[in-house]
């Protein structure tokens, strides 16, 4: 009954994926184009993305390091290769935004966040970033349910002319005595049916020069000197296998990932302690299934499939007997499924019904943990509808949650029924002008995780969810030129406002200094402009320049507590002023790739005084590097790239979050071979 009452009619315009609606027919021939065009629809928010080339030639790591390039984002980012990477999306909080892996949430029920510094870009294909949520109704309840998404799309097989495996490997190696090999086979199968399996290991010392020094407002030092990084190691190793096929009018796709790593903590240089002991060591797990069709004979009907499996283990150790010895190990279980169904009323109305069911675990070897175990099912209705110049996507997310303890006689959070909105228009003025208005409005929440709720001596029963507003109004304008050394402009501004209410944060309990508890204290309001520009040209000589600038305002301030001395002031760690900047230049067999990134003023403290102000820092990056070509006969073309990294070129020393110093200048070689 409680699935009737959390549908709803909603709008916006809907196109079917391409590879959905291709037959196997029309594509034995050609694989390869099935796999560009896997996203026609016209999107009512356009996403922020990074692909293909554009994103192999970025001086970026991981994928954190490749999202600092999108506006409104900032990367908490405490340090070195091994370092904790979690992104953060116009000041609401790491919890509000979620990840999905090739269309399915990565999930933590233990503290909500998502370390991307786990993921490899050489085996991603595209980074799309959503502030609302994707512009697409046909999709699982999940995708309603967060305050913005980034999406993780891994490589395709293709397969072309007569070629039936690809084989790409890359070795990495540079400073931190960084050794990074990878390599990538692709298999195709049959007519339908490709795999591929994709392998990696880091090691680095982590061990890093850096120059500590405080600088307050008004120009005075207040400490300067110069250490090395100690601690920061890292062994890991990523295993990917996937398998892909189409179907009728469709297509399926299967993965399996594994993550293990150990790696030490460097921690905060506090109280003139340099050196830190503590280790912590990962395992990850996950198998994951999805398939989406047309059904033939209804041709207005398709409908999508997803299931999940996750295990990840963890273990923290402090050794650190005068701080507060700790050996504590953790394991989460995850099960997920979810179905979604969409069909055409007319040419120009859609609608879909979304239901998910989803089920969590934590175990843990602490002292009187409590094993939570958490139901949630979410159902979601959403309706897609164009008239005209004008484009509507409405939907309604209900979430239901269930709770339970193993443990006995202690208290557990109570069922929790909630219904989100979101609205979402697109209007286009002019027919021959490719300009477009945009706006949103979506309410939604996230639950306290199972640490926030049960963490022995810290958690709280009591918490209420965290709730989140979004308004956003905008405009895109988009032309190509003929004849004219500039190739293409695109050009994008965003005005929003953000109401968080009921924030959790963790606040001192009694006296003892390492006693926290989590409350509900928090109220921000957060108001932003994003501004982007991307620019082509293709100047004589076949030299082609391609240029992206990204700036964001924000002013997110913290209006907790009336009486406070420092009520209204900027929260921590949010820059009321940063942008990023890239440039391609690509000649013949050569490409040069420079990126910068600004991050202005901030406070790591809502009390906006001298003793919490935090210096700007910027980085210069640049990238060389040459393509050698070779003949394969009727396979193609093999290929051999050597690449060259200088990272933060002018060697600043900086703090992305207080007292966790990041690298100055430093170097890497890159050799990829592709066969």
């Amino acid at each position: 009954m409680f699935l009737n009452r959390s549908f709803c009619v909603s709008a916006t315009l809907w196109i079917a994926m391409a590879a959905a609606a291709q037959s196997p027919s029309d594509t034995v021939r050609n694989i390869n184009e099935i796999v560009v065009v896997g996203n026609r629809y016209k999107e009512v928010i356009p996403a922020q993305q990074l692909s293909g080339e554009k994103l192999e030639k970025l001086s970026s790591f991981s994928v954190a390091d490749a999202i600092r390039y999108f506006s409104g984002v900032q990367i908490k980012d405490y340090g070195g290769i091994g370092g904790l990477k979690t992104v953060d999306i116009r000041s609401m909080g790491t919890n509000q935004l979620g990840v999905f892996y090739d269309g399915i949430q990565l999930g933590n029920a233990q503290n909500g966040q998502i370390d991307l510094g786990k993921f490899s870009l050489d085996n991603i294909e595209e980074i799309s970033l959503y502030n609302g949520q994707k512009s697409e109704i046909f999709q699982s309840a999940k995708d309603f349910g967060s305050a913005g998404t980034v999406y993780l799309r891994t490589r395709r097989p293709r397969f072309s002319g007569h070629k039936k495996s690809n084989f790409v490997s890359y070795f990495r190696a540079g400073s931190f005595d960084l050794v990074n090999p990878s390599v990538l086979w692709e298999q195709k199968i049959s007519k339908n049916r490709s795999s591929s399996l994709n392998a990696e290991y880091i090691y680095s010392s982590g061990k890093y020069p850096f120059r500590y020094r405080k600088i307050l407002p008004d120009k005075t030092v207040d400490w300067d000197t110069t250490a090395i990084r100690q601690n920061g190691d890292i062994h890991s190793l990523r295993l990917e296998g996937g398998l892909n096929g189409y179907l009728s009018n469709g297509y399926w796709q299967g993965k399996a990932y594994f993550y293990r790593s150990e790696k030490g903590i460097p921690g905060a240089i506090v109280n003139n302690v340099w050196k830190h002991a503590q280790r912590q060591w990962d395992q990850n797990f996950f198998m994951q299934f999805s398939a989406k069709n047309r059904v033939s004979l209804f041709e207005k009907y398709e409908w999508m499939f997803n299931v999940k499996y996750a295990n990840d283990w963890m273990r923290y150790l402090n050794p650190d007997t005068t701080l507060m010895y700790i050996d504590n190990a953790f394991r989460q279980q995850e099960i997920y499924a979810s179905m979604a169904h969409k069909y055409s009323v007319l040419q120009n109305w859609d609608i879909n019904f979304s239901v998910d069911y989803q089920y969590n675990t934590l175990s843990s070897d602490l002292t009187d943990f409590v094993f939570p175990m958490r139901n949630t099912l979410l159902a979601a209705g959403a309706t897609a509808f164009e008239w005209k110049k004008l484009k509507i996507q409405a939907s309604v997310l209900g979430t239901f949650v269930f709770e339970n303890v193993a443990k006995q006689n202690i208290n557990q959070l109570a069922d929790k029924t909630e219904y989100t909105p979101a609205v979402f228009l697109s209007y286009r003025p002019f027919k021959r002008r490719d300009l477009n208005f945009r706006a949103f409005y979506k309410r939604i929440f996230r639950m306290p995780t199972f640490n926030d709720l049960y963490y022995t001596d810290i958690g709280n029963i009591n918490l209420r969810p965290e709730y989140t507003t979004q308004y956003n109004i905008g405009f895109q304008y988009n032309k190509n030129f003929k004849k004219s050394v500039v190739n293409q402009l695109n050009f994008r501004a965003d005005a929003y406002c953000n109401e968080v209410t009921d924030k959790i944060i963790a606040v001192p309990k009694g006296e003892g200094q390492y006693r926290w508890m989590m409350m509900n204290l928090g109220y921000v309001e957060i108001r932003g402009i994003d501004i982007s520009a991307q620019i082509e040209w293709k100047l004589p000589a076949d030299i082609l320049i391609t240029s992206h600038l990204n700036y964001t305002f924000q002013k997110a301030q913290d209006f907790t507590d009336k009486s406070s001395e420092w009520y209204g002031g900027q929260i921590a760690y949010i820059p009321w002023h940063n942008g990023s900047a890239m440039a391609n230049i690509a000649w013949q067999s050569w490409d040069m790739n420079y990126s910068f990134i600004y991050v202005g003023k901030r406070y790591h403290n809502s009390a906006n005084i001298r003793e919490n102000y935090e210096l700007p820092w910027y980085t210069h990056d640049v990238t060389l590097g040459k393509t050698f070509r070779f003949r394969k006969g009727k396979t193609g073309t093999s290929t051999l790239k050597i690449s060259t990294e200088i990272n933060n070129l002018f060697n600043q020393y900086y703090d992305v979050v207080q007292n966790y110093p990041m690298p100055g200048r430093n170097y890497k070689i890159i050799l990829k071979v592709e066969i």
